[in-house]
């Protein structure tokens, strides 16, 4: 395992982490703590060294879990989580620094931990980026020692960009992948020269870019690559990248011609995510341990040549570009 540092929180971190959206179980299972403690315990005698969670993943299961495997590994284990999906509607307007205060003390409680390595407002709507007494609340949970540090997770660059003008933002977890590819323009660049860590999501596009998808997969109803890929549950954005599935694997089919040798294509797009500077960590999910197996495999691929590089670019711009580029 090959580690980063994450930003100005000095940590250093695995550059293959793991999100626990779905390491209860698939998307749309009941949550599963035995699936949970198997994934989480494998990842952690890999090397991954940051779990990202969040306390709507389970309901608070992930958390638990996740709170669970800290306590009883002696390894040093960052934990990520988030708060703020919990808000119905999930609107501007009900965000207060009192309910996200409350948040975190369940997060706190979900895991059992006294201090958060790092919390992260969870996509919250665009305007909560200009109301700097949201941000503030987090200084003052710093000074009482229940969080380390503040992060953001975010559907759009322009998010990205004005949450980084807070001076205690430390890091943005972003969607970054071979069919999302405008973060590595300005934002990138401005968040490495803030000395902000980058924590990529979404890596493999839901899946998308491992390539054992086709017209005949199908997904279960609670599983929101069946159900929001309009955007009916919440963003688009975080379904198959917004990227329309039936042009998704058209572009898959000509990623398969970039690399011809690989059938598993997983590797190959988290290694192509790993050839920026500025990515801090990658936190592909996992439903069992053969997804997390796949996605190590990335550690061992070579780099992708100047020419695959061009290659993947020229896809994105030929398929995905005009659709997807300037919404997020």
């Amino acid at each position: 395992m090959q580690y980063r540092k994450l930003g100005k929180t000095n940590f250093n971190i695995s550059e293959i982490s793991l999100g626990t959206w779905q390491v209860g179980g698939k998307w749309g299972d009941p949550f599963s703590h035995k699936n949970a403690d198997h994934i989480l315990n494998a990842a952690v005698d890999a090397g991954i060294n940051f779990i990202d969670t969040a306390d709507v993943y389970g309901d608070g299961e992930s958390e638990k879990a996740v709170g669970r495997l800290v306590r009883s590994r002696s390894e040093q284990i960052y934990v990520a989580t988030k708060c703020g999906r919990r808000l119905q509607p999930h609107t501007n307007e009900l965000y207060k620094p009192d309910t996200l205060r409350k948040f975190v003390d369940d997060s706190l409680r979900n895991m059992g931990l006294e201090t958060l390595d790092l919390i992260q407002l969870h996509c919250p709507p665009t305007e909560v980026y200009y109301r700097p007494e949201i941000f503030e609340l987090f200084d003052r949970l710093k000074d009482e020692g229940k969080i380390q540090n503040l992060g953001v997770s975010v559907e759009k660059v322009e998010e990205g960009l004005k949450a980084i003008e807070f001076p205690n933002v430390t890091t943005v977890q972003i969607i970054f992948n071979m069919f999302r590819q405008r973060p590595a323009e300005l934002f990138f660049t401005e968040a490495h020269r803030r000395n902000v860590g980058i924590i990529v999501r979404v890596p493999l596009a839901s899946g998308l870019l491992t390539g054992k998808f086709s017209t005949d997969t199908t997904f279960s109803a609670d599983d929101h690559r069946n159900f929001n890929r309009q955007g009916a549950g919440f963003d688009k954005g975080e379904t198959f990248s917004g990227v329309d599935y039936e042009t998704g694997l058209s572009a898959v089919d000509e990623l398969r011609t970039v690399f011809p040798e690989d059938t598993n294509l997983a590797p190959d797009a988290l290694r192509w995510i790993l050839t920026f500077d500025a990515v801090s960590c990658i936190i592909p999910g996992a439903s069992k341990t053969s997804h997390l197996t796949s996605n190590l495999q990335a550690i061992d691929r070579p780099a992708p040549s100047p020419e695959q590089m061009a290659a993947v670019k020229t896809i994105y711009d030929e398929r995905i570009k005009n659709p997807v580029h300037y919404l997020w």
